[in-house]
């Protein structure tokens, strides 16, 4: 452990390339703010100076978001009523036009007329997800970096919630198997909105964990001298999981909160047509009651205003082809994005795939897969707050507990591809839904709370928006890939276990590639120092001069 200095000496000097600089947003005098930012120091602090400190009910609001956004109506169920229209609709192609797939005697294979032939149901859906995370993209392309900029980021979360929001209230619709193309439809728009409301209020997490009070009495006492720039980090690193790790266990809790509330539907209403309907609509109420409160305790830290002769539809592509260009300053923070796509479109896939083969075992039950989501959401909230008490207790470091995450990914695809030799295992049977479960519950649970903070970590200060767009474009929109590829090997054979191979290899390509090839250390110092040449350059220390 390196020495501390002493309380009366000046603060450690260092060169450029292993000193962070945080004691500009401890600062509260502009002239000595300017002045730091002239200094040889790597890293300038986002938005400067006057950022309010987060609030206990700002927080807590935060927290609440996350509790409503847990997914479970456009990334579960949603998934599930579409599937199950189209199921509904289609016919078995061994008996030909005119059966049902839903009949006891079925080959179980199952096509819907597609583009003047036929597809798969199975293919069908992998092709909404595909189509959805392709649209993700473009969004987060597009307007993901001018988040940063003004109160942009701040309205295009609103928007695109208000968007989920009536998808989902929408699913009323949703009666009869002939509305399957509305059915995806609403998926898609649902899902898409979902995976922007993930990316654009998980971009103002860095900046909320910068501006709680401990951050800023950490950054006072480094500025003081009084303790080291190692030390410092870790315990800001820790400030930033104790937020991320809570946020996590919060969307775990309302997941199990909603689930309970469904039950109270789907058991007195089993007989009930429309009680998936209902429970949608539940789910969505339930959002709508703990989101808002963000909206309104959310204080402002509004980010520069937009240059001159920009606009925020261009502004987006110009600031990654800027940060592309200069991918050698930055080189751990994008050959995490870049693993990270790989490793989100693995997992996330392999979620999708393990969900068709889900559904079709349960015959598409709500009330079924509101006990397995249970299970998944206890196991979850226990794993997220189990897994924060051992990184606290022995101070590990973000990246290490992410390997250990990193382990369990790649096993369930790779439990998935023994399916195809032998029914015995491989989520042939109901007992391995339930492990599946159980065991994705404890360890992807803490698997996005410490990819996001890693990510934080790696981020340039001040450009949250932009560099958690591309995250958002690694984690939410990069599975335009894997959907595709499977659904295409499915139609080919027939057997949607055949996919798996592939989503396993990516999952353990991209593992490897984290594990020895990012150094989130020297990743965070290039950060620093990227940011603060990036500001330099667009004159915001002459702006501050002149304020």
């Amino acid at each position: 452990m390196p020495q501390t200095p002493s309380p009366e000496a000046p603060a450690p000097k260092s060169s450029s390339d292993d000193k962070v600089s945080v004691d500009i947003i401890a600062s509260p005098d502009l002239d000595k703010a300017a002045h730091e930012l002239e200094r040889d120091s790597p890293v300038i602090s986002p938005d400067l100076y006057n950022e309010p400190i987060v609030t206990r009910k700002e927080l807590w609001s935060y927290y609440m978001y996350y509790n409503g956004d847990n997914g479970v109506g456009p990334l579960g169920f949603s998934m599930t009523l579409f599937q199950s229209l189209a199921t509904a609709a289609g016919y078995d192609p061994v008996k030909g036009p005119g059966s049902s797939c839903l009949a006891p005697d079925t080959s179980g294979q199952c096509v819907l007329p597609w583009g003047g032939g036929t597809k798969a149901v199975a293919s069908i859906v992998l092709i909404a997800n595909g189509v959805s995370f392709a649209v993700m993209t473009l969004i987060f392309t597009t307007i993901g970096s001018a988040a940063d900029y003004g109160t942009f980021g701040r309205w295009i979360l609103f928007v695109v919630t208000c968007i989920c929001w009536a998808a989902q209230f929408a699913s009323m619709s949703l009666t009869e198997p002939s509305r399957w193309g509305l059915a995806m439809a609403l998926f898609m728009v649902g899902f898409i909105s979902y995976g922007a409301t993930l990316v654009f209020f998980a971009a103002a997490f860095p900046r909320l964990a910068r501006n709680t009070s401990h951050s800023r009495a950490l950054r006072e006492k480094y500025n003081a001298g009084e303790v080291s720039l190692e030390e410092y980090e870790l315990e800001e690193s820790l400030e930033k999981n104790r937020i991320s790790n809570i946020s996590t266990a919060h969307s775990n809790i309302g997941y199990i909160v909603i689930l309970c509330l469904n039950l109270s539907l789907l058991i007195p209403q089993k007989d009930n047509p429309k009680v998936n309907n209902y429970c949608l609509v539940l789910i969505n109420g339930y959002w709508v009651i703990t989101g808002i409160w963000w909206f309104i305790f959310q204080q402002p830290r509004p980010g520069p205003s937009l240059p001159k002769g920009e606009s925020y539809l261009t502004i987006g592509w110009k600031q990654i082809w800027l940060a592309m260009k200069q991918y050698k300053k930055l080189p751990y923070t994008f050959i995490y994005l870049f693993s990270f796509f790989l490793l989100a479109d693995g997992l996330n896939t392999t979620g999708t795939l393990v969900s068709i083969c889900q559904n079709d075992k349960f015959q598409f039950s709500f009330l079924q897969n509101t006990f397995l989501g249970l299970a998944q959401a206890i196991t979850s909230t226990a794993s997220t707050f189990g897994f924060w008490y051992i990184q606290r207790y022995w101070k590990i470091s973000t990246k290490k507990m992410f390997v250990v995450t990193n382990v369990f990914t790649m096993l369930i695809p790779f439990w998935g591809m023994l399916g195809i030799w032998t029914t015995k295992v491989g989520y042939h049977n109901v007992w391995e839904f339930w492990a599946y479960n159980v065991v994705f519950g404890i360890f992807q649970a803490p698997y996005y709370s410490f990819s996001q903070t890693m990510m934080a970590e790696l981020s340039p200060p001040g450009y949250d928006n932009m560099f958690f767009g591309l995250f958002g474009l690694s984690n939410r929109a990069s599975s335009m890939i894997g959907p595709n590829v499977i659904q295409a090997i499915i139609d080919k054979s027939g057997n949607n276990w055949m996919g798996f191979p592939f989503l396993f290899a990516l999952c353990v390509s991209a593992s490897l590639v984290i594990w020895f090839a990012v150094d989130v250390g020297k990743g965070r110092r290039d950060a620093g120092k990227w940011a603060r040449e990036a500001r330099e350059k667009t004159g915001v220390v002459e702006e501050l001069k002149n304020d």
